[in-house]
């Protein structure tokens, strides 16, 4: 059923109201000309009726095209096409696709060598999911459908193995009439045949044709949802989409059950496999880490793959993986729990309401619901991941094995591998050594090389897990026998942990570190100890941590809210009492009276007296051409800036969705922005691009030159596209395994996911297409991201666990663009946090370049009054809202709107738009179909109304006969006549 949402339709007129007010004008006046002419004398009345029509025909083409430039022209520019991949940018970037998923599927299991298999063997594959696999997530960040993509089924066949038609079949009729599911829908059923369905010819087929059981699970996830940890729970409250098949209902899961466990189907389906096979193999198609250790444990499962969803071509990799051709050398990127609500940030993650904070409630935008504050307490600290079960384990808080399946960083190969760690080297800040890799084995390989530090921890003192990733090095494809040397990097302060408390500053603390090489965060290799003589605070330019231009200290007190943290002090003594999940839901007065919103926020009450108002609409002859390459400090970008109008500046800020709007005073050309992360995607035009691999795959390669492969084939790519930015790398943190985006998130590592995140920012800068790293900062769900979700957090976890991804892809990353988060960071919305845009973003870090706001809808916080005057840039708006614009007109309003601009305009001038000089401005297709439409139409009413000229001379030659002028009408003939002619 179509549903109208009002709300929108207001909002769309409001935005377009001149232009319709105009239109009614020109129709009213048509009008009123049509009845005062017909008082006109009778032979002329119908010229004067023609004309009267073709000139109101005219004035209505005129206003409607007016319009199109009003109140459309931002959402007609967005459609107006996009170029198309050239045959030799498509080839390359699908052999990229091909190489990350052959290193970026992860063997988890495989007892007795059972893989690989024969070339060329037979094989059943069990599961529905192997007619419905996963090849991204769903949402902004979805795989353009016009591409060609390789299914699992075409996978194995390339690799030339023969599969059951009869078992394929089966299961495809089974899906045959299940419904398409939105884009940003959720659909938690996952309609696996039940045990009766499995007919005995069919059993009989299965065990006749082969041996080998390929038994595929497959689990999505997308934006705007997070994966529920209760499935019928989420089913029954939010009527999350369920499955009907004949007329019978399949409950897939029990009560209690998440997600990412697996059903009473599946496991049937399993023990039908298992029972007609000798050999079986489950291949787990998700981004997501799973729930796994019923089938580790399982002595009858013989091998295990986690096959990360590979875009477009990334299941050709799962055949070559599992007939040996590629001897898989993926790393995990996340930990796999045994149990994951057993997380410590499980009981503090979803759907948590205020009950006092009804008077911000909100018409959500696209429903027909009402939306109040919400929270989320990120309790858990910095013991997130691995950090939470390794430094756990050693504090004897939990037996690991109970705990963890996969460890961070585990990954099996065809082969086995000898590292030997070199001596360490201390020079000029860094700590350096080389590992030694030799392939011990039979096949050729890749190894991953992981370093670690475990820093002294004193009881009771700053909060550090025992162990935490430091560099990480993959080595060529390494013959038997041969060896080969790989260095290990990493700055010493970044050793540093982050003292909220005392000396609100990263500290260095004397004492023994241990720098270890490991198969993965729990198994150790080799180590060697690092002493540091004395304690080093980071508190001054002189003594910087990580390059900071600005000593990083406090900014983000008021986010800690009133949260019981966890803290590893007396053996994690607080655990229970941390990880609970939360019993108030009341926000405090304090808190109250320091939340904003757009109801209370008043931009008037910030001006500043002092403020003098900035030169506008000067004519110093400059084009942003004349920019590019130039220092964002250059004298020259004052006299550009000059030469901008209040409004120019004020459409650069308040039409960002998409692109960047063209700017006539400063020779600025419109430039289109388009989403990813796992490809380039036109959302109004349809056009896409490939659609390799997702993000959790490229951290799974541990393979930096991957990531910035990545990065250059987006590069290629947006050349073809007429693209100059690109909405992507998604740089959140894995925080809890339900988070419905994870799958365009990279790691619950922020080392790991920093430095592939920087890799592929350089890969699409190399090709002058700049990155906007999102979501910035603290987005780690999508429950209730946009009804002003209240983010609780301490300093220290937002800085070494949130932030850091993002420090190190814009440090060392060299990002010119950030995508701002929806959610709020304590009691103000993250887009506008001072503290976050500011201080720390372009203060301690250097940032350059522009800020975006991730969709602009309003949503009862975002203006860009309060946007523009924190650090916000432009606001990522496809519609006019009002509060896209810029209000307050004060001195103190127009000086951020004028450095707004400014950083919007860098950054598009070191775009490759412009790196051949000032670009040759070429109007929109849709333009010159308006424009010419508007020619036909008054050439049309030109001819019409000439016809109705050369009409009205026949017909008045007709009227004049020659006879003497009566007085009388009647007695002349002339009213007749006249009569005929009007009729």
């Amino acid at each position: 059923m179509l549903s109208i949402n009002w709300d929108d339709v207001a909002k769309l007129v409001e935005s377009i109201k001149f232009q319709l007010i105009a239109i009614g004008v020109i129709l009213l006046v048509a009008l009123l000309v049509t009845i005062a002419v017909r008082k006109l004398s009778v032979p002329k009345r119908k010229l004067t009726r023609a004309t009267t029509w073709v000139a109101a025909l005219v004035a209505v083409a005129v206003a409607f095209v007016s319009m199109l430039y009003g109140g459309f022209k931002t959402v007609l520019d967005l459609a107006s096409g996009s170029g198309v991949l050239t045959d030799e940018t498509k080839a390359s970037v699908e052999k990229l696709g091909n190489e990350i998923s052959d290193e970026g599927m992860v063997l988890l299991k495989n007892s007795e060598d059972t893989l690989p298999l024969a070339a060329d063997s037979k094989v059943n594959v069990w599961g529905w999911a192997s007619t419905n696999p996963i090849y991204g997530g769903t949402g902004s960040g979805s795989l353009n459908p016009d591409n060609p993509t390789t299914s699992l089924i075409d996978g194995l066949h390339n690799a030339g193995f023969q599969t059951n038609d009869e078992l394929t079949k089966f299961y495809m009729d089974f899906r045959e009439d299940r419904p398409e599911i939105g884009m940003f829908q959720a659909d938690w059923s996952l309609p696996e045949p039940t045990k009766d369905m499995y007919s005995d010819s069919l059993i009989s087929n299965v065990t006749s044709y082969s041996d080998t059981a390929i038994v595929t699970i497959a689990r999505s996830g997308g934006e705007g949802f997070d994966l529920p940890q209760d499935v019928n729970k989420e089913v029954k409250e939010n009527g999350a989409f369920s499955y009907t098949n004949n007329s019978k209902e399949y409950a897939d899961f029990e009560d209690g059950q998440g997600y990412l466990e697996l059903t009473r189907p599946e496991k049937d389906m399993i023990e039908l496999a298992k029972s007609a096979s000798d050999k079986v193999v489950v291949v787990v198609n998700a981004a997501n880490a799973f729930q796994l250790g019923e089938l580790n444990d399982d002595p009858e499962i013989d091998a295990i793959v986690w096959a990360i969803p590979g875009g477009q071509v990334g299941f050709n990799a799962l055949g070559r993986i599992l007939d040996g051709e590629v001897n898989p050398s993926a790393k995990t990127p996340d930990t796999f729990a045994r149990t994951i609500k057993n997380s410590p940030a499980a009981k503090n993650f979803g759907n948590f309401g205020y009950t006092n904070m009804k008077e911000y409630g909100q018409d959500d935008p696209f429903s027909d619901n009402t939306t109040y504050p919400s929270f989320v307490n990120y309790v858990e600290g910095i013991y997130v991941g691995y950090r939470w079960y390794e430094t756990a384990a050693e504090e004897g808080v939990i037996n690991y094995d109970d705990e963890v399946v996969y460890p961070f960083g585990y990954g099996l190969s065809y082969t086995t591998f000898e590292q030997k760690m070199g001596n360490i080297t201390r020079a000029d800040g860094k700590i350096s050594f080389d590992v030694t890799v030799t392939n011990t084995g039979d096949v050729a390989g890749k190894d991953v090389v992981q370093a670690y530090y475990s820093a002294p921890y004193t009881n009771g003192g700053i909060e550090k897990a025992s162990v935490n990733l430091a560099d990480y090095a993959k080595t060529s494809l390494l013959e038997p026998g041969a060896s080969e040397t790989v260095t290990i990097s990493f700055n010493e302060d970044e050793m540093a942990s982050y003292d909220s408390v005392n000396a609100k500053a990263y500290v260095l603390e004397a004492g023994d570190y241990t720098v270890s090489i490991r198969e993965n965060s729990h198994t150790e290799i080799d180590s060697s100890v690092v002493t540091v003589d004395e304690t080093v605070v980071y508190n001054s330019e002189d003594m910087s941590h990580a390059g900071d231009r600005v000593p990083a200290t406090n900014q983000f007190d008021q986010a800690a809210g009133d949260v019981t943290y966890l803290s590893r002090a007396n053996g994690f003594a607080n655990r229970d009492q941390a990880t609970a999940a939360p019993t108030n839901f009341e926000m405090s007065k304090a808190h109250q009276d320091a939340f904003v919103a757009n109801s209370n926020y008043k931009a008037e009450k910030f001006n500043d007296e002092a403020d003098e108002m900035p030169t506008t609409g000067a004519k110093n002859g400059l084009v942003l051409g004349d920019m590019y390459g130039l220092d964002y400090d250059d004298p020259k970008w004052e006299q550009l800036l000059d030469q901008l109008s209040v409004d120019d500046m004020d459409s650069l800020v308040a039409n960002g969705g998409y692109g960047s709007v063209a700017v006539k005073s400063v020779g600025k050309v419109r430039v289109s922005d388009v989403d990813g992360p796992a490809s380039l995607n036109n959302n109004f035009t349809g056009v896409g691009s490939i659609g390799l691999p997702a993000a959790v795959s490229v951290a799974a390669t541990f393979n930096k030159e991957i990531a910035k492969d990545f990065g250059e084939a987006i590069g290629t790519m947006a050349h073809d596209m007429d693209v100059a930015g690109w909405y992507a790398p998604a740089t959140n943190t894995h925080r809890y395994a339900y988070a419905g985006r994870n799958f365009e998130y990279f790691s619950e590592d922020p080392m790991l996911a920093g430095t592939q995140v920087a890799q592929e920012i350089q890969g699409a800068a190399e090709h002058g297409v700049y990155a906007f790293v999102k979501h910035f900062a603290l987005n780690d769900q999508e429950t209730n991201r946009t009804h002003m979700l209240a983010t609780w957090a301490n300093e220290q976890s937002i800085r070494e666990i949130y932030l850091r991804p993002f420090e190190i892809g814009i440090k060392e990353g060299g990002a010119h663009g950030v995508m701002t988060a929806f959610n709020y960071i304590g009691t103000v919305y993250a887009g506008a946090l001072p503290e976050l845009q500011q201080n720390v973003l372009r203060g301690e870090w250097g940032f350059q370049g522009m800020t975006l706001t991730d969709y602009f809808a309003g949503y009862g916080y975002q203006n860009m009054d309060q946007l523009t005057r924190n650090g916000g840039d432009m606001a990522l708006a496809t519609l006019d809202l009002g509060v896209n614009h810029v209000k307050d007109r004060s001195a103190t309003g127009v000086k951020a709107l004028r450095t707004s601009a400014h950083n919007i305009l860098y950054t598009v001038a070191n775009s490759w738009i412009y790196e051949d000089g000032q670009p040759k401005v070429e109007r929109a297709a849709w333009e010159y179909i308006a424009w010419g439409g508007l020619a036909l139409i008054v050439l049309v009413a030109l001819g019409l109304e000439v016809l109705a000229i050369k009409r009205y001379r026949i017909r008045r030659a007709e009227s004049t006969v020659s006879v003497e002028p009566a007085a009388d009408p009647e007695e002349s003939g002339l009213a007749d006549s006249s009569s005929r002619v009007e009729e």
